[in-house]
């Protein structure tokens, strides 16, 4: 067993819980949460039972024994007396610890809450401790993962976040073998249950899926519980739980060398894992070659890397914090990086990035691997203005006129002003001119300011002498005046950008999310939405296939012409296997990181479109084994007996042995007609049902009377003297196929003859608005409303009565619907069932007409 502490801090008097999480039933979870409850009571702790479930287990019952057990509260429903958790009495009885089996169990109707994990939420807000178990079935997040793999949907879960709530989860769990064991020897099931638990849903693969996932959900559980702990104390440094070894890779000639060094050190680190990790824009690490990042997957996967694809700000530093910060955050332990390829003369104005993450690093190792491009490249620092354009225009006009227009005002104000004033006035014009155009403006401003000023106001005057040192500090003061207003009015500018991009993808994702939220098919929409979004041609999401299979496209807006990463001009991998591509033009870096979350969103389409695709597939399976085992099990015996009288009868008459009179083989000869008769209907209903099923049923439509269909399907119907016919000759006619509504009449009344208990079958006809309807009444003993339903599903015979595939109403209702109509079942008043054909009246329908997408045989 393996326990998870949570590290979550109790709020106020809220009481704390222990959930026990099984990886399959009968693993020990129960038996698990009792040993815990017995060595609390052992230490004075003041332990109640409040529900617990045995399930016949000597074992688990024996460790009950000695605890105080409250009664459980009992529910009558149906006749039936249901127990049920007493959260009343817990309260009351207001113990340390409350024992609470089950927790995704649900309540009977009428209880205090509808789930069992609701009732143990209210005992923990009353201050109590709470032991529960729960099974790894009945998470809600794993619930359609458990489906797939067991063919058994669990309609009883808990939320997740619930489960997480625990200060403690503590797994439970044994191997598939000693459990299957287990179960052989009756410690889990009764003894008539084992046989079809160790076949179904306890095969030994099942059992490993269900390990495996428990095992992996207690793990992220443990990540989560470590980052959220480290989140809550402050904690940067990296904690060396296990070895991670994450290769900054640039795209550049000396990638391949860095990851295969990185391979290296993964492996001899005790086979650590290993993230490979490209930087987008800015200096250093960015600026890759286009296409690189395609080879650089490529790449990581030969070595057994996982790819990432991170974005860091302009420069050395955004992008030395932005893989700093990536490799923080996958708890990296050692970080592997390639010398610079910039030359010795660029190194003296930036140390560059690989410098500064050895100096920021920290705890993390830092390895510097040499190679064939180091120091090669010339690269000097450059400076970039985040001003708009238009501004940025405007500063260069501005940087000119500004310190014209205050050399003109000086030179007209010379005899009321002195130098100070003339100071002042070109300290504005700099100011102005870096606040619109930003650092080149300011510069050229306080140059040409500083020049004009001590040309045309600066004794001696039209001089560029300056013969006061006092005039050297004005001067020197304008320049750094210049310089700090352009870097203050830069960075506002960058910032305000940087929150209209973050406005404008806050939009954009909302957008895409309620595409893959709310559309049935939101795959192909949300690709079109990418397209316009980002300006691109085509947007597609390609898998890859099997062996030479290549790339498949899913899905696919615009002209379908990028068929491989390698020939997009965009590429973000999705999963493995599985990448989001575009051609077009090539995206900036902030557009590629938008692009990577709309990539996990089409991720989640696809899943959810296949899920479906999955569970439709598996409807259709599991009704097709059903459908199979009801044939086997109704056809079997109900082709087995007429042949077996058939054979009985033609063995009589053939036997020269026996003396029979005239009589005798009239009777003998009968009996072999009407054996034959019930399997033709037998083989007809089953020929119906499988046209019925593959659509292949188109009827002719025509005006037809209920009397004359009645009249020809009572002919040769055994026991028509018991049927009391009530059809007038004026009735509508319908818009029916002549011989499908014969057989679906038929079957009605064969149907109910058989099961009327031997009294009359009346047979009424009426019209009501648009629609005429034949009811066939029997006085039998009726079927209850939660069945009627199942009275036309294929092999159901309700209570076993009688004989028959239970096809025939199945058959009949399929039929009707073909026609346009409906058949459906309802009371007798006085006992009984009456089954109403309802198709519409021919007087509404255009001369000749037929149903809509009907055909002639």
């Amino acid at each position: 067993m393996m326990a998870v502490g949570q590290g979550v801090e109790r709020v106020g008097r809220a009481g704390e819980l222990r959930i026990y999480l099984g990886a399959a039933p009968g693993v020990g979870k129960t038996f698990a949460m009792l040993g815990e409850a017995r060595r609390r009571c052992e230490r004075g702790t003041d332990v109640v039972v409040g529900l617990v479930e045995t399930h016949g287990r000597p074992r688990t019952a024996e460790l009950l024994e000695g605890l105080e057990v409250l009664p459980r509260r009992e529910v009558v429903r149906g006749g039936n007396v249901l127990t049920e958790l007493d959260v009343e009495a817990v309260l009351a009885r207001r113990p340390d610890v409350v024992l609470v089996d089950e927790l995704a169990h649900t309540n009977a109707p009428g209880s205090r809450h509808a789930k069992r994990w609701q009732d143990v939420e209210e005992i923990l807000a009353a201050g109590i401790d709470v032991l529960s178990t729960v099974n790894v079935q009945h998470l809600e997040s794993l619930n359609d993962v458990v489906q797939r793999i067991t063919g058994v949907r669990q309609r009883e879960t808990v939320p997740d976040g619930f489960v997480r709530r625990a200060e403690q989860i503590e797994l439970v769990d044994i191997t598939p073998e000693a459990l299957r064991r287990r179960l052989a020897h009756g410690n889990v099931y009764a003894a008539e249950k084992v046989d079809a638990a160790l076949a179904n849903y306890f095969q030994p693969g099942n059992l490993i899926a269900l390990r495996e996932l428990a095992l992996l959900w207690v793990a992220d559980e443990v990540d989560v519980a470590l980052q959220r702990y480290r989140s809550d104390k402050h904690i940067r440094e990296t904690w060396e739980t296990r070895e991670r070894v994450v290769v900054a890779l640039t795209g550049g000639p000396e990638s391949e060398t860095v990851l295969r060094r990185a391979a290296r050190i993964a492996k001899r680190a005790g086979q650590a894992d290993l993230l490979a990790v490209h930087v987008l824009r800015g200096d250093g690490l960015a600026g890759a070659p286009v296409g690189a990042a395609a080879r650089l997957r490529t790449l990581a996967d030969d070595v057994g890397a996982s790819f990432h694809t991170v974005v860091g700000d302009s420069g050395a530093s955004g992008v030395t914090d932005s893989l700093l910060e990536f490799a923080r955050g996958v708890n990296a332990t050692q970080l592997v990086l390639g010398t610079s390829r910039r030359s010795r003369l660029a190194r003296l104005f930036d140390p560059g990035i690989g410098a500064r993450v050895v100096q920021e690093s920290g705890s993390i190792d830092v390895h510097m691997v040499t190679h064939d491009a180091a120091g090669s490249a010339l690269r000097l620092p450059t400076l970039r203005s985040n001003v708009p354009g238009g501004r940025r225009m405007l500063g260069w006009v501005l940087c000119v006129l500004a310190p014209v227009a205050a050399t003109a005002l000086g030179v007209a104000l010379r005899g009321i002003v002195g130098l100070s004033t003339d100071v002042v006035l070109f300290f504005l014009a700099t100011v102005v001119a870096a606040l619109v155009g930003g650092l080149g403006p300011a510069l050229v401003a306080a140059v040409l300011g500083v020049l004009m000023l001590n040309f045309f106001l600066t004794p001696p005057l039209y001089s560029l002498t300056i013969g006061e040192t006092e005039n050297v500090v004005t001067l020197v003061a304008m320049l750094l005046v210049a310089v700090l207003v352009a870097l203050v009015v830069d960075r506002a500018a960058r910032r305000a950008e940087q929150a209209a991009r973050a406005r404008t993808e806050a939009a954009l994702l909302a957008s895409f999310a309620r595409t893959v939220l709310t559309r049935a098919d939101p795959l192909p929409r949300l690709l079109e939405k990418v397209r316009e979004a980002f300006g691109l041609r085509c947007v597609a999401l390609l898998e890859r296939g099997d062996g030479a299979a290549g790339w498949a496209r899913i899905a696919v807006s615009g002209p379908a012409e990028c068929g491989r990463p390698e020939d997009a001009e965009v590429d973000v991998a999705v999963e493995a296997g599985l990448h989001l591509v575009g051609t077009g033009r090539s995206l900036p870096a902030h557009d590629r990181r938008l692009l990577e979350v709309v990539g996990g969103q089409a991720l989640v389409a696809l899943r959810s479109q296949r899920a479906a695709a999955d569970a439709v597939a598996a409807q259709r399976r599991a009704e097709a084994n059903e459908t199979r085992s009801g044939l086997l099990s109704a056809v079997g015996h109900d082709l087995r007996t007429p042949l077996t009288s058939i054979k009985a009868s033609a063995g009589s008459l053939r036997d020269p042995s026996l003396p029979l009179s005239d009589a005798d083989r009239a009777e003998l000869a009968a009996t072999i007609e009407e054996s034959a008769d019930r399997l033709t209907g037998l083989v007809d209903n089953l020929l119906d049902s499988s046209r019925l099923a593959a659509g292949a049923v188109t009827p002719l439509l025509e005006p037809l009377g209920y009397a004359e269909v009645v009249a020809r399907a009572l002919l040769g119907l055994p026991g028509a003297e018991r049927i009391d016919l009530d059809v007038a000759e004026d009735l509508p006619d319908v818009c029916a196929d002549a011989g499908l509504l014969e057989r679906v009449v038929a079957n009605l009344l064969d149907n109910a003859l058989r099961h009327g208990d031997g009294a009359a079958v009346a047979v009424r006809g009426s019209a009501y608005a648009d629609r005429v309807e034949l009811r066939v009444v029997d006085a039998g003993p009726g079927v209850p409303p939660r069945q009627r339903d199942r009275l036309f599903t294929p092999f159901q015979r309700l209570g076993d009565r009688g004989t028959g595939t239970g096809l025939g109403l199945s058959v009949a209702r399929g039929l009707t619907e073909v026609m346009g109509g409906t058949l459906t079942a309802e009371d007798t008043p006085g006992g009984g069932l009456t089954v109403v054909v309802s198709l519409p009246a021919v007087a509404l329908r255009s001369s000749g007409s037929t149903a809509p997408g009907s055909t002639a045989h």
